[in-house]
């Protein structure tokens, strides 16, 4: 395994999750609901894909330490976790504007 691969494998579907995830709410204010929903899916796509390379390195790591925690990891870690927030906060932004509750 090349970690540094994986770690650079997190950060570029994190980016990728939350540019999309920004993409369908662009969509959403003009009201293109079959381009929304393509981005979130996209988004989705991608935020799972990096979720999945950190499960990966934590099962490797088995709470040990066997992981070297570097700059860059911590940097994807810190990719990862906004990204998610960002969704979150987008995907209730998006229903607002479907709902036109705003």
């Amino acid at each position: 395994m090349d970690l540094e691969l994986e770690i650079m494998e997190i950060i570029t579907n994190a980016g990728e999750s939350k540019s999309e995830a920004m993409i369908a709410l662009q969509h959403a204010k003009k009201g293109e609901w079959q381009d929304c929903d393509d981005a979130l899916a996209r988004s989705r796509a991608a935020a799972s894909r990096a979720h999945a390379v950190q499960t990966r390195l934590i099962g490797l790591d088995e709470g040990e330490g066997k992981i070297p925690v570097t700059l860059v990891m911590v940097h994807a870690q810190d990719h990862l976790m906004t990204s998610m927030l960002a969704n979150d906060l987008i995907q209730e932004m998006i229903e607002a504007y479907r709902n036109k509750v705003y």
